[in-house]
């Protein structure tokens, strides 16, 4: 079994010791991602923005791994406050309008204070 993995190149990956996204026999799995904006190392305050970084690191890791958002079969939602996971679900929508994968939110404590929603992705290579 080949196995590839994919790094954004986030300090967390090389500190904790895991790879971003593993391509294994035809599937992509994509580790929680949270909001950072990884070119700046900030995160934004609001839940909206943070979902939407999330979403693009995760969009960006899985083209590299020959894949991307039209082709995730199962997502992950994990967030600290329940109330705030209705303003992403015209995020969410958007970015699954098409693959429409099953998925699950979770309410949970997160790494740190700061990270407000947290998504974790499983997708097919086309």
């Amino acid at each position: 079994m080949t196995v590839n993995r994919v790094s954004t190149g986030s300090p967390f990956e090389e500190r904790i010791g895991y790879s971003r996204a593993v391509v294994a026999d035809g599937w992509v799995f994509v580790a929680g991602t949270t909001g950072y904006d990884y070119a700046t190392m900030t995160m934004p305050d609001d839940v909206r923005d943070q979902c939407r970084n999330a979403l693009g690191t995760i969009g960006k890791a899985l083209e590299e791994a020959g894949s991307g958002l039209d082709h995730v079969v199962r997502v992950t939602y994990i967030l600290p406050d329940g109330a705030d996971w209705e303003p992403c679900w015209p995020i969410v929508a958007a970015a699954f309008d098409r693959a429409r994968p099953a998925a699950t939110m979770i309410r949970a404590g997160l790494q740190t204070p700061e990270m407000k929603i947290e998504i974790e992705v499983t997708a097919r290579l086309p």
